[in-house]
């Protein structure tokens, strides 16, 4: 199925799976330039990444040294006024997966080379960013005569302090490796030729965790995203119709399992249910 998959996928995104643990990589000429083709591309990958049940944690990548993406594809109808952000994929909108919310697994971004405008807003839909020491974060939309709405304004404000980052958006400056750990966006750096055993190492720790008490904890997240304190303490797995995961965790095999695994002093055998 996966090899199906990889060439219907051909020219956009390459998927490479070992256990638990699925690649998605970029390969879009030169830049991965966002196109509704690679959109749609990037989507059908997530979704692969969420429905496979023996898949745990994605890792997205880029096969290109020059650039992680460049960001949104010029050369596809915006120039006469067409909106490629507004047709791209179905579901996961603009880069495939800046709105896919039915993506409940984590998902880890590898960001070998400038992610530039787009390219950062595909970074932050991920769950935990690595960055190479070499690489670059920039929004320089506002120069382009549009706006870095495909989760530029909206997430990178609430990721890093209000003022740094739209004074990204603002003068439309680069940010560095150093600099983006220093606030806190990016969870670990590595120099390029390290980074993507950086990324395997992390996955393949997270993977072993519990797979609802992950989907839950990402559920959870966007769930109490923006509320206040009080509102946020009252979720309630049980009750609350948007928490399916959490309702899932609650009655699963696997809360069993990791606590008698613990008071057993052994390592927990996960179902997935």
């Amino acid at each position: 199925m996966l090899d199906d998959l990889n060439r219907e996928l051909e020219g956009f995104v390459h998927l490479k799976r070992e256990a638990e643990v699925l690649e998605i990589r970029m390969v879009k000429p030169k830049v991965n330039a966002i196109c509704r083709r690679f959109s749609r591309a990037m989507e059908r990958a997530a979704l692969y990444l969420q429905h496979e049940p023996e898949l745990r944690v994605g890792i997205l990548s880029s096969g290109n040294d020059k650039a992680f993406s460049a960001g949104m594809d010029f050369l596809e109808g915006t120039l006469e006024g067409e909106g490629a952000r507004e047709a791209g994929a179905r579901e996961g909108g603009f880069g495939g997966i800046t709105t896919l919310w039915s993506l409940k697994k984590p998902l880890i971004a590898a960001i070998n080379a400038p992610a530039i405008g787009g390219g950062l807003e595909l970074a932050l839909s991920c769950d935990l960013l690595l960055m190479a020491d070499e690489a670059s974060f920039q929004l320089p939309e506002l120069a382009r005569g549009l706006l870095p709405d495909g989760g530029g304004l909206q997430r990178l404000p609430r990721r890093i302090p209000f003022h740094v980052a739209t004074a990204m958006i603002w003068t439309g400056e680069p940010m560095t490796a150093a600099e983006a750990r220093h606030w806190g966006l990016v969870y670990r750096t590595a120099p390029r030729a390290e980074l993507m055993d950086l990324a395997w190492a992390v996955a393949r720790k997270i993977g072993r965790g519990a797979p609802l008490a992950q989907q839950a904890f990402k559920e959870s997240l966007r769930f109490v995203d923006a509320m206040p304190d009080r509102e946020a303490m009252a979720m309630r797995g049980d009750s609350d119709a948007d928490l399916v995961n959490f309702r899932r965790m609650l009655a699963s095999q696997d809360m069993i399992e990791g606590q008698r695994a613990f008071l057993e002093k052994r390592e927990p055998r996960w179902q997935g249910r």
